[in-house]
């Protein structure tokens, strides 16, 4: 285990090898990503280094994707972890 993954468990932070996410009215936005597995305008599923996020809705589409950060606009219905 890495020293910044410990201290992480350590302290109770969020766990830096995991997808971290946040969902508004306009899309969501995620971070820690490491590719992008399925892509459509009804589905986006993104894969870290620990699991995965599979987000379903309408209209969806990719508007930035940097440094394992991904910007999702368009109407988030649901939100589910994959293995």
């Amino acid at each position: 285990m890495r020293f910044g993954e410990e201290i992480f468990k350590l302290l109770g932070g969020e766990d830096p090898a995991r997808i971290a996410y946040t969902v508004s009215g306009g899309g969501a936005y995620l971070r820690n990503v490491r590719r992008i597995r399925e892509f459509s305008a009804a589905c986006i599923e993104c894969a870290g280094k620990r699991g995965g996020i599979k987000i379903e809705g309408e209209g969806l589409e990719i508007s930035k994707y940097a440094a394992g950060d991904v910007v999702i606009r368009g109407a988030v219905h649901a939100v589910s972890e994959t293995g």
